[in-house]
């Protein structure tokens, strides 16, 4: 698996164009103050299937063969994933089956179904719902899409990055989530060939630092397990392709714990009036945390996905208050 080029993502925004409009990326006031720096905020969220993942979804989809399509597409998924390749199966005709955890979050589970996805709970976890998923794969044929070991997904993804430049060309850093790193691997790609001075910041939680353990020592590192509450970032087990993708373009990466990260979710809806899961909160909990870091610069927060549990969503309001200055 080559890794995908600047070119590539740049044929990936043709590619999408037909289907989705290029999310907002918009200053947040009431953020900035809390800070002190200047932030923006790139709304993700506001897409078809409220998540950045629907991009890479499109983009694989639509170059698999009428063989592959017919055959069917499956892939594992705590439920954004899933949702992309429910939406691109809708869109060019393939039957889709997602594996997910058992205890996968019921909002997203119904949003895949309801994009005609059918959809298998087995495991514990992500990475036991992936394992499931590849024996199915091999078994009866299906065409296996990775969450990210597949360079068009990953292209698709990074269209998100595009973007940014152009709606903020002076944007400084960028706080992205890492689950299974195609976020970041799509942004560190473009704005190391764009904007070379800028950052791409990396955010896990401290629950689930495969990625991060990886990085740091740069060998592939497996943990026994990912327990956050932030499903989103669910991985005890890295991914070839992205980890190499960061390993050569990734400015740092950085852990936040699960207590941050309810309070940013608490912060992103009273403060700027926003719903983030759990994994879309974490740039948001990397902001504060080492704030003095970015003072007097302009930070890019890439709220990913907005598709919380209610029951969730209202636990975290009653456990945490917003972050204060």
């Amino acid at each position: 698996m080559d890794p995908p080029t600047l070119d590539d993502i740049r044929q990936a925004e043709e590619t999408i164009r037909p289907y989705l409009d290029p999310s907002p990326l918009l200053p947040s006031p009431a953020l900035s103050r809390l800070l002190g720096f200047d932030v923006r905020i790139k709304l993700e969220s506001l897409l078809p299937t409220g998540s950045f993942k629907i991009r890479g979804g499109i983009n694989i989809v639509s170059h698999l063969s009428s063989e592959e399509r017919s055959a069917g597409i499956i892939a594992s998924s705590t439920g954004n994933h899933g949702q992309s390749i429910a939406f691109a199966g809708r869109q060019f005709g393939a039957n889709v089956i997602i594996g997910a955890p058992a205890d996968a979050n019921p909002v997203k589970v119904a949003a895949m179904e309801a994009l005609g996805a059918e959809v298998v709970l087995h495991g514990k976890d992500f990475d036991e719902a992936r394992e499931w998923v590849e024996i199915e794969a091999e078994a009866k044929g299906y065409r296996y899409i990775h969450s990210a070991n597949e360079p068009l997904l990953i292209a698709g993804v990074g269209t998100a990055a595009l973007e940014a430049t152009r709606q903020d060309p002076q944007a400084d850093v960028f706080l992205v989530p890492v689950g299974g790193g195609s976020g970041a691997s799509g942004y560190s790609t473009v704005i190391r060939a764009l904007r070379p001075e800028a950052e791409v910041i990396g955010v896990q939680s401290e629950k689930a630092p495969a990625f991060y353990r990886s990085w740091k020592e740069h060998r592939m590192v497996e943990m026994p397990s990912s327990d956050t509450f932030a499903e989103g970032l669910q991985t005890r087990v890295p991914f070839a392709l992205t980890m190499d993708i960061l390993w050569k373009h990734l400015d740092d990466l950085v852990l936040v714990s699960d207590d941050e990260l309810g309070q940013a979710v608490a912060t992103y809806l009273w403060k700027a009036h926003l719903i983030a899961e759990g994994a879309a909160a974490a740039p948001l909990a990397a902001a504060f945390r080492y704030r003095d870091r970015w003072r007097g610069r302009r930070v890019v927060l890439v709220l990913t996905g907005h598709n919380i549990a209610e029951g969730k969503l209202r636990d975290l309001l009653a456990r945490y208050d917003p972050f204060a200055t």
